[in-house]
């Protein structure tokens, strides 16, 4: 049973909302750590209890500031959750009982006119029955005990969420009857053409395998701190979804968008900024740095965002380095280009720059923009979907074999030991990003340089600029030639 439900989960710092958030939505996403205020952003997922499915809202810690600070900026996060959502479940800690910051977020929370529930955590054990009788004065009735890190208390949750389903469900029918045309009863059906295709084919050699050009794309923003990754986002989607400001390092926890563009569905994936692993030596930034990492292996495609100020750091070329191992599809995206004076001369160095540096992935899409401004995002996304072509192409085993013949022929491989290699077959032999199979009489002799020759060769005259290519030599005998040579 499910329904367009959207529970928050809000509190004071640092009692456990995260950890609730963790269990219902049945996986480790959120960052969770002792320090109080690690989670900064509202973070999204899809929370489940028994039948049940709704969309569960992990805030930031509520704490009381009237300024520009930080922290206010959090409690706005906090309140546009607050605004969107149909449940909000008010979390204190039993074993510490109320605070004054309780008692103040409880009078603002009555002014939401929302359904509100408060949920008592850490609630194993007697040290928690004095906080459970404290939460009476809030006024919203009794406290559900409950422990998110142990599992104790779901079922209280669940009977309060199903009746917000269930009256989600009456209001939609409701609306669906008083919507509902009834002279459109008496009219004949009309035919309607589908195309069954999921994927597009392309006229040529090369064609995409198994790419649907309407499915969701998952794309991650990367880069080093106070490179703007927060506040691009903001600007694509067109709110403040995600919290900025001057400070490096405000994204902790990385952050899933959901954002339509052109009639596709696109999920932008906020990261917290990576510097160099000497630098990182606290806890809970090896944690968010690993959340990062992590965002780039289920990303397909991976925009590293760099400061047009200073771009092209040693952490930038590790961080492009990284993608290009891991096999995702990437653009390389200046930020904050409105800050330069001389652009013409500027993008002619940063193209030299990333041919010169970044070799393995020639071509590479680079795109000039403003963040702030939202400039140039049209071209991002034109370079986001090209890349992913690029990157799920496929092409024929004939087109590769006699391009192969060609290129040996032009450049026969080495003698090694005194004995001629030879390459017998090529064959693709999965896409995203194109990998390849070269069939070899002695395949631990052929040397990198020549392999780099091939990849080089299938970059330039098959039009795959800045995909990774994957290149693998194996020993036998060409699968379509007889074992007599015919």
């Amino acid at each position: 049973m499910s329904a367009n439900v959207t529970v928050a989960i809000v509190g004071r710092p640092n009692v456990g909302k995260s950890t609730l958030f963790n269990r219902l939505v049945g996986r480790k996403i959120a960052i969770v750590d002792d320090t109080p205020g690690v989670t900064r952003d509202r973070r999204e997922g899809l929370g489940r209890i028994g039948d049940l499915t709704f969309t569960l809202v992990d805030t930031a810690g509520y704490e009381d500031a009237n300024d520009d600070s930080l922290e206010a900026r959090m409690r706005r996060q906090t309140e546009m959750a607050i605004a969107e959502a149909d449940v909000i479940l008010f979390m204190i800690d039993a074993r510490a009982g109320l605070t004054p910051t309780d008692e103040h977020f409880s009078r603002l929370l009555r002014k939401a006119d929302k359904e509100i529930h408060v949920i008592g955590n850490k609630a194993e054990g007697r040290a928690a029955e004095a906080g459970l009788v404290e939460a009476y004065a809030l006024g919203f009735g009794e406290a559900i005990p409950l422990s998110a890190e142990h599992g104790l208390g779901l079922a209280d949750l669940y009977s309060i969420i199903s009746q917000a389903v269930d009256k989600a469900d009456e209001a939609k029918a409701a609306a669906a009857e008083a919507e509902f045309d009834y002279d459109m009863v008496q009219k004949p059906a009309v035919d309607v053409d589908v195309n069954e295709d999921e994927g597009e084919d392309l006229a040529g050699d090369t064609a995409p395998m198994r790419w649907n050009p309407n499915r969701y794309l998952n794309v991650a923003i990367v880069g080093r701190p106070n490179a703007g990754k927060s506040t691009l986002i903001n600007r694509m989607v067109g709110e403040e979804r995600l919290l900025t400001g001057p400070e490096a390092g405000i994204t902790r926890d990385s952050i899933m968008v959901p954002w339509e563009w052109e009639g596709r569905v696109i999920n932008l994936v906020d990261t917290a900024g990576i510097r160099r692993k000497s630098r990182v030596q606290k806890k809970l930034e090896k944690l968010s740095v690993s959340d990062s990492l992590r965002s780039i292996q289920y990303a397909e495609v991976v925009v590293l965002l760099l400061d047009a100020t200073i771009p092209f750091e040693k952490q930038d070329l590790a961080l492009a380095d990284l993608v290009e191992r891991e096999g995702r599809a990437m653009v390389i995206a200046v930020n904050k280009w409105d800050l330069i004076e001389d652009k013409n001369a500027k993008i002619l160095e940063l193209r030299a720059e990333c041919e010169r540096l970044l070799p393995q992935l020639r071509g590479i899409p680079l795109v000039t923009m403003s963040g702030l401004q939202g400039r140039n995002i049209d071209k991002l996304m034109k370079a986001i979907f090209e890349i992913e072509r690029t990157w799920n192409v496929k092409i024929r085993t004939a087109k590769l074999n006699r391009w192969l013949a060609a290129m040996t022929e032009h450049h026969p491989p080495p003698a090694v030991s005194g004995r001629r290699l030879k390459l017998r077959y090529m064959t693709q032999a999965k896409t995203r990003p194109p990998s390849f199979i070269v069939f070899a009489s002695r395949p631990d002799a052929l040397p990198k340089a020549y392999q780099r020759y091939i990849v080089n060769g299938l970059r330039e005259d098959f039009n795959l600029p800045g995909t990774p290519i994957r290149l693998w030599v194996r020993g036998g005998k060409n699968p379509y030639v007889d074992d007599d040579g015919k």
